[in-house]
This record gives structure tokens, C-alpha cells and sequence, in this order.
């Protein structure tokens, strides 16, 4: 008997495929909703409520302009209730909606229609008390005072779904890499903002010459350690030559809050080998992701490396990496998923919810969900990934995916595993 028996959560359990721990779909008989992304709870701090974005349809592209919802489950009284409708989203991740310092703090991004400028909103969902920020909402940092993100507009020039949909004419281009853009953190109760490092200041820090040559600049994933004293920011460059071998560089940049510094923890020269996914440890110390470190053919592992790029390697080499790997601040237990095409997944479009123990070297498919939407985008943008989340507690995990027609969120109880 797990903790779960103890909790109240008013939904129906998930039992296809006989999962191995306790799992609720918190979804139910509602339109195609997702929580946001593998490095933050959309479950409050309280542990009662489910901060999500549903999409108005699934079965085509969205447009630029069209509304999704913000929606709130309440975990115990099992109910759902739209607090918010929002432009400014995208398909991977929503609305970026999540916690701020408190219940009353719901974080999401929203869009003027009119001039295309993204910006972050703190909604009370209890009273409907709005306040409008400067910069957006990528993602809080662990004590809800402060956001970073990186251009939300921009995002798109190299991947689709993870900031907020713009028409193409309102998202700018980057020559290089520029000072007006880069690293912008929010104070939430404030709600003033400021770039706290350019792109130009973060290339000239850790990038060759050569390596900046000929190259377009973006900020993509921005993360925080858990103890708020460092950032994590995924820089990418498009190439403008068209002979160039490697058309987008991908490195892991870890900086100081304040924005010094900056080092790369993973350097493009790894991600190329294959990889995917990067996240700070718990630890703050450190970053992990997947890679293939052993070179060709010997396929992914989780690897981490310190915020400097020392003490680089595999965490274990009994397991292989996928997915989206989230790990428990005892450093040992990995939660993540698997991309449908990857050897940990099943083959036929579902996919395992893994708990893996870094230390025995062992990997167990806890849950098994369905992530094959009929209609996924020409660029893969409506995709159904898992993304499982651990909680403020480190005891539940929130995942999405796709049940009885629609895209679904999941809860799921671990603390009988960890």
C-alpha cells in the first residue's frame, strides 16, 4: 500500500497495460490539454491543484491569434475549471503555464494580437486577479520569485511549439549573434524585467571564432537550477553557409543568475554525436542529458557534466538514455519517457514511463501510455510527448498523453519507489 491510498484524487485510475504504480488520468471526458515540460511541477505547491493548457483542436494546425484555454484541476474535489483564455501559446508546451511562489500565483504567457509582443501574466485562479509582466514566462524559478526566457517570438526560427504562435512576418531574424537579444528575467512581483545577458555577451564568452562564423544565433530552452543561483540556456546556431557540416550547433551554456560566468557544460562537439534533452541535477552542480558519449552505434546514455563542462561521462552505462530524463534530488532515480522511434519504446506507438536507478543500474517500464495522435503536423509539431514532471515533493509525476481520442495529463504516485 503506497502513499496514494491516503491521498484524495477524484479521478478515474489509468489501468491499461497494468501499470506498476498508481496513475490517474486528470483529463477526463475533457478537450486535448497537456502540462508543460519535464523540469518543473504543474502540480501547486500545495499538491492540490494542476496548472494546464488545453488547445482549442488537435486536429490541425493552430493559427496565429487562435485562443487555448488555462485550466485548473483541482485534485480533490476531481473538477476542472477554465481560469483564463490566452494567444500566447504554442503546441509543445502551452501557455508555459505554472507556479508561481504560492496557489495563488498561476503563471502563463499571453500576446498582443496587435504588435505580436509576448509577455507573462500572474493570474490569482481563485479571485481572477490578473498582473500583466514585462518579460514572459518560460520558466520560474524554483522559489517563484523570478522568470526566464528566452526570446518566446524566436524560439521558432529553430523549433516549432515551444514559445507563442506569431505570424512569420512578426518574428525577427538573427544576424550573428545580437545585444538585443538573449536571456530576459522577470521579477514576478514586480513585474519588471530586464535582459540579463545578451547573446553577443554569451558567444563572445565560450565560442571560437570559428565557431561563430557565418552563424545565426538563438536562445532555445531556458532553465534554472533548483537552487535559483544558476541558469541553463540552450544556445543554438543556424548556419548561412550552405556547404557547412553541421547546418545547427547545439551547446549547453550554464551562467550565474546575474548573468557571469558563462561557461559551456556540453558542448556542441558532444550534442553532434547524438543526443538530446539537457536538465540540471538537483544538485544545481551539475547538468545531465542524453548522449551518445561511446561514439557511433553504441546509442544513448544519460550523461552529466559539471555547469563548467569538467567531470563529463555517463551516469551509468547498464541504462540506456531517453527521452526526457528528470532526476531525483537523492541523485540516484531517474524519471523520463521515450520517443516513440526510440529502441526503449514499444514499437507500435506507445511508449513506457521509465524509472530508472542509476546506481543499481536498473531500468523498470513503469506505466505504458498511447502517444500517437492521429494527426502529429508536417513538422511534427503536434506530436504527444510524455514529459513526465516530478512535483514540488519529488513524489508524483505528471505526463501527457493520448487516450480515448484526445491528448490527456496523467498523474501518477512514485513515493513507494523512492
Amino acid at each position: 500500500m503506497t502513499t496514494a491510498t491516503a491521498r484524495k484524487i477524484a479521478f478515474p485510475e489509468y489501468t491499461t497495460y497494468d501499470p506498476e504504480i498508481p496513475v490517474w488520468c486528470i483529463t477526463p471526458k475533457s478537450g486535448p490539454t497537456i502540462h508543460r515540460f519535464f523540469d518543473t511541477s504543474p502540480v501547486s505547491r500545495s499538491g492540490r491543484y494542476v496548472g494546464l493548457t488545453r488547445f482549442p483542436y488537435e486536429d490541425r494546425l493552430p493559427t496565429p491569434g487562435d485562443k487555448a484555454e488555462i485550466v485548473v484541476v483541482d485534485l480533490e474535489q476531481g473538477t476542472q475549471e477554465v481560469v483564463a483564455r490566452t494567444a500566447g501559446w504554442d503546441t509543445q508546451l502551452g501557455a508555459h503555464t505554472q507556479w508561481g511562489k504560492d496557489d495563488t500565483c498561476l503563471c502563463y504567457n499571453e500576446v498582443d494580437t496587435q504588435t505580436w509582443r509576448p509577455y507573462g501574466v500572474v493570474l490569482n485562479p481563485f479571485t481572477g486577479e490578473k498582473k500583466v509582466l514585462e518579460g514572459g514566462i518560460y520558466m520560474v524559478s524554483p522559489d517563484g520569485r523570478f522568470a526566464a526566457n528566452p526570446c518566446l517570438l524566436r524560439t521558432a526560427r529553430t523549433q516549432a511549439g515551444y514559445g507563442v504562435l506569431a505570424p512569420d512576418a512578426a518574428i525577427p531574424h538573427n544576424d550573428g549573434a545580437p545585444d538585443d537579444d538573449g536571456i530576459w528575467v522577470t521579477d514576478l512581483e514586480t513585474g519588471k524585467a530586464d535582459l540579463r545577458v545578451s547573446l553577443r555577451r554569451i558567444v563572445e564568452a565560450v565560442l571560437t571564432p570559428e565557431e561563430r562564423a557565418k552563424r545565426g544565433f538563438y536562445g532555445a530552452h531556458v532553465k534554472w537550477s533548483l537552487d535559483g543561483e544558476r541558469l541553463m540556456l540552450v544556445l543554438r546556431g543556424i548556419s548561412s553557409d550552405p556547404d557547412a557540416k553541421e547546418r545547427m550547433s547545439k551547446n549547453v551554456v550554464t551562467l550565474k543568475a546575474d548573468g557571469t560566468d558563462i561557461h559551456v557544460a556540453i558542448p556542441s562537439s558532444e550534442w553532434r554525436k547524438g543526443g538530446h534533452h539537457p536538465n540540471w541535477c538537483p544538485d544545481s552542480e551539475y547538468v545531465m542529458m542524453n548522449l551518445n558519449c561511446h561514439g557511433a552505434g553504441a546509442g544513448l546514455r544519460f550523461v552529466k557534466a559539471r555547469y563548467d563542462g569538467t567531470d563529463y561521462g555517463p551516469m551509468t552505462d547498464a541504462v540506456p538514455g531517453s527521452g526526457h530524463p528528470a532526476l531525483h534530488p537523492n541523485g540516484r532515480h531517474i524519471v523520463t519517457d521515450a520517443y516513440p522511434r526510440e529502441p526503449t519504446a514499444f514499437g507500435d506507438g506507445t511508449t513506457p514511463i521509465r524509472f530508472v536507478d542509476v546506481k543499481a543500474g536498473t531500468a523498470r517500464n513503469i506505466v505504458r501510455i498511447n502517444a500517437n495522435p492521429p494527426f502529429q503536423g508536417p513538422k511534427n509539431e503536434l506530436r504527444v510527448d510524455p514529459h513526465p514532471a516530478w512535483d514540488y515533493a519529488f513524489e508524483r509525476s505528471v505526463f501527457n498523453g493520448y487516450l480515448d481520442g484526445a491528448r490527456r495529463v496523467f498523474l501518477a504516485e512514485l513515493s513507494g519507489l523512492v
